[in-house]
């Protein structure tokens, strides 16, 4: 199942006219004459509906009342009134697909996909970073956008930082709490991670074509499941679950307050307003200050994490010496 957010016309048609008359019965005949369309089209379009799962009353001889919207990601939830210039304006959304990042990475050569969001209800292939498995069942929030961003080649490793902390500060105002971040892309909550990120970056004569953004949310996920499989994987130390908090939040309110946070600090990335996103994340970071064992591809370094530089690169303090680390996997140590 496929659907985005400028395909559709009828349904979106229908469905707007039940959400803005939410408190009344519509007949069809009534659906019929406002929409021009016939009543038997307005029929399957209300089927449609049902099948989203939106919630939709049937009452002989009043019509049709709507209770309850979908709990689906769908394109035009994600665009309608959505406070944004670029970030989801359009949108597309799976039921089911390999990777999100996979068809974002298919679309994001074509200028006329800048800001598009690719949403699946489950991944069958999702990844992480360097290649790891990202499990994606049905209930966590798997999207990835696409951006052909203005700023220099040398911003693109400082990216996921940055859009990591306009995911912690959605979570904070949808959620009221405050998610630490963990380098280099990572939110925890308790110390488990309950989000992800993943940047793939397409140049062109050293210039940035496109900038595919991969986003993974443990919305409301069996996290038991989650910790069987990935027990025992490298830099493992446990998941966990928005749904956890027990506040009642619908995802879409997530995806929207993210996309407009993330539109934010894209722009305070195109106008060079590096040093400000620096010191947000390390206001809420649960690395800096900590001793540290950081993995690269090449070595193992121990030491105390005391900043990120302009690029996001981690600087370590070890012996009186600081190196820096652009790409590795941290564990934070108790001493």
């Amino acid at each position: 199942m496929i659907y985005n957010s400028f395909d559709n016309p009828g349904l979106v048609k229908v469905l707007t006219f039940l959400q803005t008359h939410n408190t009344e019965y519509l007949s069809g005949q009534d659906l019929s004459d406002v929409l021009r369309i016939s009543r038997v089209a307005v029929w399957k379009h209300i089927k449609k509906i049902q099948e989203l799962g939106y919630e939709v009353e049937s009452k002989q001889k009043s019509g049709y009342k709507l209770l309850a919207n979908s709990d689906l990601l769908l394109p035009w939830e994600i665009t309608s009134n959505l406070k944004t210039k670029i970030i989801g304006k359009q949108a597309y959304y799976f039921d089911s697909i390999d990777s999100t990042q996979n068809q974002a990475l298919k679309m994001a050569h074509d200028p006329a996909n800048n800001g598009a969001v690719i949403v699946a209800s489950k991944q069958t292939g999702g990844r992480g970073r360097s290649g790891r498995q990202w499990i994606s069942p049905k209930g966590g929030i798997w999207i990835s956008i696409i951006l052909q961003p203005k700023f220099d080649i040398s911003i693109t490793t400082l990216f996921p930082i940055a859009s990591a902390l306009a995911l912690s500060i959605a979570i904070e105002k949808t959620f009221s709490i405050t998610p630490e971040l963990k380098w280099p892309n990572d939110l925890t909550l308790n110390g488990k991670k309950v989000a992800g990120m993943l940047v793939d970056v397409s140049l062109e004569s050293n210039k940035i074509e496109s900038l595919v953004l991969g986003v993974g949310i443990n919305f409301n996920v069996n996290t038991k499941e989650i910790e069987k499989n990935l027990k025992g994987t490298p830099n493992f130390y446990g998941v966990t679950s928005l749904s956890e908090q027990k506040v009642d939040v619908k995802p879409i309110h997530l995806v929207q307050t993210f996309l407009v946070e993330l539109e934010k600090i894209y722009k305070a990335l195109n106008a060079k307003q590096i040093k400000k996103i620096i010191s947000e994340w390390s206001k809420r970071s649960s690395t800096i200050g900590k001793n540290v064992e950081l993995n690269t591809t090449d070595e193992k370094i121990k030491g105390k994490a005391i900043r990120i530089d302009e690029d996001g690169a981690l600087v370590i303090l070890d012996k009186g010496k600081t190196c820096r680390v652009i790409a590795g996997d941290v564990i934070h140590l108790s001493k």
